[in-house]
C-alpha cells in the first residue's frame, strides 16, 4: 500500500492491492481526491477492513459493502431511497464510529436527534418517516449480525422510533367520487385516468405504465405487469411493486366500454406505447382543480385505491378476494381498509339486534 501525493492536482490518494477472492487474482484499487494525508491512511485503513470483513471498520465502510450486497436484489428508485436515508440521516451521525463498537446507547442519543430535527420549514418528520428512518438503520445491523458475524443489533435493543403507519385514511365515498368526477370530465385523459385508478384500485405507477397491450375488450380485462417510475429526469419501467401485483383485472361493463371508445379515438396509438404519457404531478394538480370545481374533501391520489378497497369492503367482499383483485401481498394488508367503513359496524348491531328480535319473538309463540 502507498499513500501519495499528486503533484499535479495537490490532492492525495491511496494505491493498494488485495487478493480477489473468487479468482485468487493479485488486484489494484486506487482511491485520489484526498485533501489530506490522515484522510487517505483513514480510507486506506477501512479498505483493508473492508476486504477482511473486519467489523472494526467505520459504519461508513461497512455501507459500502451493505449496498454492494443487496443492490442487486432492489429496484432502482428502492435503492435510491435507501441511499439518500443512510447518507443523509445516518452516516452524518454513526459514519465514523466502528461498527462493532456502536451501542444501544448511541442509537437512542441518534434516535433524540433526528426526533427534534427540523425541517426548513420548520416541521419535525413525521411518525411514519422516523420509523423508515429507524429501520433502514436496524436493517444494516441486521446484515452485518446475519451476514458477517456482528454480535447483536443495537437498533434492535435500543427500540424503534416513529410508528409503522399513520393512525387515519382518507378515502372517499362512490357518491363523493361520482360528485368528483364531473369536476374532471372535461379533460379526457383525466378522466379515464381517474376512472381507472377509483373502479380498478390500481396503483398510480402501474396506472401510468399501461399500455393498448394490457386490455382485453372482449374478456373485459386489464392485465397489471409494470410501474412507471421518473428517475433522474428518465422514464423507467419496472416490475410491479410485489410478485402478488401481477395480476388480471376484471373492469365492470360500463368502464371497459368507457375505455374501449376512449382508446379507439386516440390517433393510431402503438400498442407497446404507454397510454397515459402523464406525470404524477399532473394527476396531482387534476385532483386539485376537481376538488374545488366539486366541493369534494381533498385526499391523496393513493388514496383513490383506500376508496376501491373501501366500497369492496362495502359491498360485503371477503379481504382475501379484495387482496387478489389489488395485488395485496397479504390478507392482514387489506384487513387494514375495514375501519374506513364505521357504518359497518352500526349495520352489524343492527342486524344483531334483528336475530335477537326474531328469537325473542318466536320463543313466544
Amino acid at each position: 500500500m502507498a499513500v501519495i501525493k499528486n503533484n499535479n492536482t495537490g490532492k492525495w490518494e491511496v494505491r493498494t492491492y488485495y487478493k480477489d477472492i473468487f479468482t485468487g487474482e493479485r488486484k489494484q484499487k486506487t482511491k485520489r481526491g484526498f485533501n489530506k494525508k490522515s484522510e487517505a491512511k483513514a480510507w486506506e485503513e477501512a479498505f483493508k477492513l473492508q476486504r477482511d470483513e473486519n467489523l472494526d471498520m467505520p459504519m461508513e465502510a461497512f455501507v459500502e459493502i451493505y449496498l454492494a450486497d443487496i443492490s442487486p436484489k432492489l429496484k432502482e428508485n428502492s435503492l435510491m431511497t435507501k441511499r439518500y436515508i443512510i447518507e443523509e440521516k445516518i452516516l452524518p451521525y454513526l459514519g465514523k464510529m466502528k461498527l462493532q463498537e456502536i451501542k444501544p446507547s448511541h442509537v437512542m442519543k441518534w434516535q433524540n436527534e433526528i426526533m427534534t430535527h427540523m425541517s426548513a420549514h420548520g416541521r419535525s418528520y413525521s411518525p411514519v418517516y422516523l420509523k423508515t428512518i429507524h429501520n433502514q438503520l436496524s436493517a444494516i445491523f441486521n446484515h452485518a449480525e446475519k451476514m458477517y458475524g456482528l454480535r447483536n443489533n443495537p437498533a434492535r435493543q435500543a427500540g424503534n422510533m416513529g410508528k409503522e403507519k399513520n393512525g387515519e385514511m382518507f378515502f372517499w365515498t362512490k357518491e363523493e367520487y361520482l360528485q368528483f368526477i364531473e369536476g374532471v370530465a372535461d379533460k379526457p385523459l383525466s378522466y379515464y385516468a381517474f376512472q381507472i385508478l377509483y373502479w380498478c384500485g390500481i396503483r398510480c405507477g402501474e396506472l401510468l405504465a399501461l399500455t393498448a397491450e394490457d386490455f382485453d375488450f372482449e374478456k373485459k380485462t386489464l392485465r397489471i405487469n409494470k410501474s412507471y417510475q421518473r428517475i433522474k429526469g428518465k422514464d423507467v419501467i419496472t416490475t410491479p411493486k410485489t410478485e402478488k401485483s401481477n395480476r388480471i383485472i376484471v373492469m365492470p361493463d360500463f368502464l371497459n366500454y368507457e375505455l374501449k371508445d376512449f382508446l379507439e379515438r386516440l390517433y393510431k396509438p402503438d400498442p407497446s406505447d404507454r397510454i397515459f404519457q402523464i406525470s404524477k404531478s399532473y394527476l396531482h394538480h387534476e385532483m386539485d382543480r376537481g376538488v374545488k370545481n366539486t366541493g369534494v374533501k381533498r385526499i391523496r391520489i393513493h388514496d383513490l385505491r383506500h376508496s376501491h378497497v373501501s366500497l369492496l369492503i362495502n359491498m360485503g367482499y371477503s379481504a382475501l378476494a379484495i387482496g387478489d383483485r389489488i395485488g395485496h401481498e397479504a390478507v392482514k394488508i387489506t384487513y387494514r381498509y375495514a375501519h374506513l367503513f364505521p357504518t359497518i359496524q352500526t349495520d352489524m348491531a343492527n342486524k344483531l339486534n334483528q336475530e335477537m328480535e326474531e328469537a325473542f319473538y318466536v320463543g313466544k309463540e
